[in-house]
């Protein structure tokens, strides 16, 4: 073999060779650092998860249903004292309710009764899709327990402060107005103010829940990264070794 070959299979041996080593130590740093972020990183994607879809959608979905509350509520004392837009905040109130628990075509003369056929299917089946709105996302989102049964209850107390608003738009039809006023006004058992006081408490229990929930995802998160802290110094040795490995064999091609 002359000179010149020699040197070319040299050189083909000082290219090939020992890059493959160093290629291959680079290799085992990825992997070391993927297998590091898997492991270190799983229970905090965990803890996020939990924090955001499982809790936090459901407090969004909540805390909107108990805005949409006041809001309807206040509608429909609205109706009872401005005869002038009784209309206009009929009208208001009904579009508030859809948002709440929506049945499709419904009219405030045929809530009440779409609102218990939609439950009833509900009760068979909880994912029987007739009904709409804040009360299915939560519905639909049920992860912790006592969550279902609480949610539940939220809407059994928000269909009977519907009842009670039919029965003021009765009183008021039938020219019963001080009647309508007391039973609109009143806080005592059974009258409007009462259930719908019991509705928002059925809410802030359920929306407690997911709270706490999200709370404590929350804390275990910010734990978890605490933890992330003493892998992640070893996984930047790790790569900082490797990574010298593998361009030792190509720092000696130059030598």
């Amino acid at each position: 073999m002359d000179a010149g070959a020699a040197g070319a299979v040299r050189f083909r041996l000082a290219q090939d060779l020992p890059g493959d080593r160093g290629d291959l130590a680079l290799a085992e740093e990825e992997e070391a650092q993927e297998v590091g972020e898997r492991t270190a990183l799983g229970p905090l994607e965990v803890d996020v998860r939990g924090a955001r879809r499982d809790a936090f959608d459901s407090v969004v979905a909540l805390s909107r249903a108990r805005a949409l509350a006041y809001d309807a509520n206040a509608d429909e004392s609205r109706y009872l004292l401005d005869p002038q837009r009784r209309d206009q905040y009929a009208r208001a109130f009904l579009a508030k309710s859809q948002e709440l628990y929506g049945i499709k075509g419904a009219t405030l003369s045929t809530y009440d009764a779409g609102l218990a056929t939609t439950w009833k299917a509900y009760e068979s089946d909880p994912r029987d899709p007739r009904f709409t709105g804040e009360f299915r996302r939560e519905l639909d989102n049920i992860t912790f327990p006592g969550e279902r049964a609480a949610a539940e209850r939220t809407v059994q107390t928000y269909a009977v402060y519907q009842r009670d608003d039919r029965r003021i738009r009765a009183l008021l039809a039938a020219g019963k107005e001080q009647q309508a006023v007391e039973f609109c006004m009143g806080w005592e058992p059974g009258t409007s103010n009462a259930d719908f006081g019991a509705w928002t408490a059925a809410l802030d229990k359920v929306t407690g829940i997911n709270k706490a929930h999200f709370t404590d995802s929350v804390r275990e998160g910010r734990s978890s990264v605490a933890d992330l802290l003493p892998w992640t110094g070893g996984l930047l040795l790790t790569a900082f070794f490797l990574t010298a490995l593998g361009l030792r064999p190509r720092l000696a091609e130059f030598r």
